[in-house]
């Protein structure tokens, strides 16, 4: 199932204001700290997981999922920050 950016921001979006806030309670910095934290936690499970073995491969695929579940939060915060900022993502990494 594909999923294009405008589907990605619509659900963003209707998924903040249902369950936490709306878009523009957060600052661009709120925003983009949690860009941060998330990726932060990216890189500390890949650090983690390097450790163990060099190969991605050999890291299991449940590590790899919980890798890739931080790195669709990084993705889903800053598409949240292009849209605080009235920036289109797609347009922004077109």
């Amino acid at each position: 199932m594909g999923l294009t950016f405008r589907q990605l921001t619509n659900a963003n979006i209707e998924r903040c204001h249902e369950v936490y806030h709306p878009v523009d309670e957060w600052t661009p910095t709120d925003w983009a700290t949690s860009c941060a934290g998330e990726l932060g936690e990216a890189c500390n499970l890949i650090k983690k997981a390097r450790r163990e073995s060099p190969n991605p491969e050999e890291w299991g695929i449940d590590k790899r999922e919980e890798i890739g579940e931080e790195l669709a939060d990084t993705v889903i915060y800053i598409d949240l920050l292009c849209e605080r900022l009235g920036l289109d993502l797609a347009a922004c990494v077109r």
